[in-house]
């Protein structure tokens, strides 16, 4: 098997596993691949597996692979490579605006093989792949997507039929790979690929895989709503690369925490509770920052979330009114002789209006009883002027006083 030069494509190397081939490659950085080499010699090469092969042997529906592929990517165990355009391969025609694999890790087709493989299968994985699984048993997970821009070696016919014997008879240690691979990676892509086989070009037995099937329309459109992330994350990359040396602790941990979320974001989706716990995080981390004079008050960032409260607290006034009312028609016979103000803040007003308000007077749920009894009559004539809506026999009184000065 040797790399076709005249045409400018890569022919993958295979591993043979009893009664098929699997097409392998190394991830050798967040942007680099190899395809040949002594692989005992590079333990920072990480081996993946050609995700079309991996799936041959299942029952699972061609057009539902890349639903798969996706959902063991959550799980670390598989990734979309996407190459640069100038890379093509023998045996698999994608669309030159997506040019993107999914390859599974060792563990990832081990996974694979005992969920979807029948018995006789898992049996010749097992036996082909064992002393790879256990070269590379600590391997960490996988990013759901790297941007593979450089193939780092020459190929040489064959490179892959050696490499094959030497990994064959080796023992190693299970110990003997560290490798994490905590490196950039990209957003999820959840764009559902099309395949089919067709004649292979260089008489090999394993199946062709035809990604430019027009069944579901057209793949690039389908990932084109991506490109704006992926181009986000190669300029940040750009800048991390440059600066990290003046980076000071502080902004490397708001910058984590932001790129947590982003990431949790990505697999889960929008998760208000692990939102809030971000921006208390980064509120600690960045703290509010000097204002004009140095003076906090007036902070930019103390400002805008200020801002932005009072717009929402003054949109809820007509729900409020509205509950407000529904209030004093139930209670209108016993208007001198109403709950006590915990309980009328309670059962009137957003719970955010009272969390504001108790914590700007000091004090919280965890209070003494006492001092919440004795502050939650202020706090309720408070939300009544704030909210232009009167419960209270003394809020009427001081609106009354207020209106004749």
């Amino acid at each position: 098997m040797s790399h076709d030069t005249s045409s400018g494509y890569l022919t993958l190397p295979h591993w043979d596993n009893g009664e098929g081939r699997i097409r392998f490659l190394y991830l050798a950085g967040s942007s680099s691949f190899k395809m040949y080499g002594n692989c005992s010699a590079e333990e920072m090469m990480v081996p993946l597996f050609l995700g079309a092969d991996v799936f041959s042997k299942t029952d699972i529906r061609t057009e539902n692979h890349p639903r798969y592929h996706a959902k063991f990517a959550k799980k670390g165990l598989a990734t979309k490579l996407v190459f640069s355009s100038e890379f093509r391969f023998h045996g698999l025609r994608l669309p030159t605006a997506s040019n993107s694999l999914w390859f599974y890790s060792i563990q990832g087709l081990f996974r694979v093989a005992f969920e979807l493989y029948n018995k006789q299968e898992q049996l010749l994985v097992l036996e082909a792949f064992q002393e790879l699984w256990k070269w590379r048993i600590n391997d960490g997970p996988l990013n759901m997507c790297y941007d593979l821009t450089v193939q780092l070696d020459a190929p040489q016919p064959d490179d892959t039929v050696q490499m094959h014997k030497e990994m064959h008879h080796r023992r190693r240690s299970p110990k003997a790979s560290g490798t994490h691979l905590d490196l950039t990676g990209a957003a999820e892509a959840l764009d559902a690929v099309p395949e089919r086989d067709t004649s292979p070009p260089d008489g090999t037995s394993t199946a062709d895989h035809d990604y430019c099937s027009p069944a579901d329309g057209d793949s690039a459109t389908q990932t084109d709503h991506l490109c704006p992330i992926f181009q986000k994350l190669r300029s940040l990359d750009i800048v991390l690369q440059a600066s990290k040396c003046d980076m000071g602790k502080e902004q490397q941990e708001a910058i984590v925490l932001l790129l947590d979320h982003v990431e949790r974001y990505v697999r889960q989706g929008l998760d208000e509770g692990a939102l809030a716990d971000t921006v208390s995080g980064l509120l600690r981390t960045q703290g509010l920052g000097p204002g004009e004079g140095g003076l906090i008050y007036s902070s930019p960032l103390l400002c805008a979330i200020g801002s932005w409260l009072g717009r929402q607290f003054h949109a809820a006034n007509a729900c409020i009114s509205r509950q407000v009312e529904g209030f004093k028609m139930q209670h209108i016979e016993h208007i001198t002789d109403l709950p006590p103000a915990e309980e009328l803040v309670e059962e009137l007003f957003p719970e955010a209006m009272r969390v504001l308000l108790l914590n700007w007077m000091g004090l919280d749920e965890a209070s003494a009883l006492w001092k919440r009894q004795s502050e939650y009559p202020i706090l309720l004539l408070i939300l009544e002027f704030a909210n232009h809506n009167l419960i209270t026999g003394v809020a009427h009184v001081l609106y009354s006083s207020l209106i004749c000065k």
